[in-house]
C-alpha cells in the first residue's frame, strides 16, 4: 500500500551545498541551498532566488564556491540558511567559518569544510532561479582522502531531508556501482 502526498519537491538525498561568494566590499558570503547537483561533466545547477545577497554577488563577481555540509558542521550550516546576508553582513564570520580566497576564481572556499567546487558563472536564470556554474576546480582537504581519493567515512557529508526538516549523514556503502548489476546480465 502508498500513500499520495500530492506534488511535493522531494528527492532523496538533497545535498547541502554552502554556496561561497565575496561582497562588494571583500567580505565573505555563504548560504545554504539544498536544491542543486550535476548539470553537465564540468558543470553545476543551483536553484537560487534572485533576493538572495549570494545571487547579487555571483552576478557581480561571476564566480562561487559549492561546498559540501558535513556532520562536523551542521549548526554553522543550519545558521547561514536561516539568516540572510541583506540583514546579517557578518554571517559568515558569525557562523565561526574562516575564508581561504580561491586562485581559481573570485569565491572564497571555507576552511572548515574539506570538499568545493569552484565555480565560474556560466548562467543565471531569474525567472526559474536557475544557476548554472562551469565547474573550474575540485578542492578537496587531505585530511578526508584515503590512498588519494574521497573518503566518505572521512568526509561525513550531510543531506537535507526536506519531507522530514532533518539533516542526514551519508556514508554508509551498499553496494557497488557499475558492478553489482551484472548479476543479473
Amino acid at each position: 500500500m502508498r500513500k499520495d502526498f500530492g506534488a511535493k519537491p522531494c528527492i532523496y538525498p538533497e545535498p547541502v551545498l554552502i554556496i561561497g561568494t565575496y561582497n562588494d566590499d571583500g567580505s565573505a558570503n555563504a548560504m545554504n541551498a539544498a536544491w542543486g547537483g550535476i548539470h553537465e561533466d564540468t558543470e553545476v545547477s543551483i536553484c537560487l532566488s534572485p533576493e538572495h545577497k549570494t545571487v547579487k554577488n555571483i552576478l557581480s563577481r561571476k564566480a562561487f564556491t559549492v561546498s559540501i555540509g558535513t556532520a562536523d558542521t551542521v549548526v554553522p550550516c543550519d545558521y547561514i540558511g536561516l539568516v540572510s546576508g541583506n540583514d546579517v553582513s557578518d554571517k559568515f564570520a558569525k557562523a565561526g567559518f574562516h575564508a581561504v580566497k580561491s586562485d581559481k576564481v573570485d569565491a572564497p572556499m571555507i576552511e572548515e569544510l574539506p570538499m568545493c567546487l569552484e565555480c565560474r558563472l556560466i548562467s543565471y536564470n531569474e525567472k526559474n532561479c536557475e544557476c548554472i556554474g562551469e565547474i573550474v576546480n575540485l578542492s578537496v582537504d587531505d585530511s578526508v582522502l584515503t590512498d588519494g581519493n574521497i573518503d566518505l567515512k572521512k568526509l561525513r557529508p550531510i543531506a537535507y531531508d526536506g519531507f522530514n526538516k532533518d539533516y542526514v549523514v551519508l556514508g554508509e556503502k551498499v553496494g557497488k556501482a557499475f558492478s553489482d548489476g551484472k548479476k543479473l546480465i
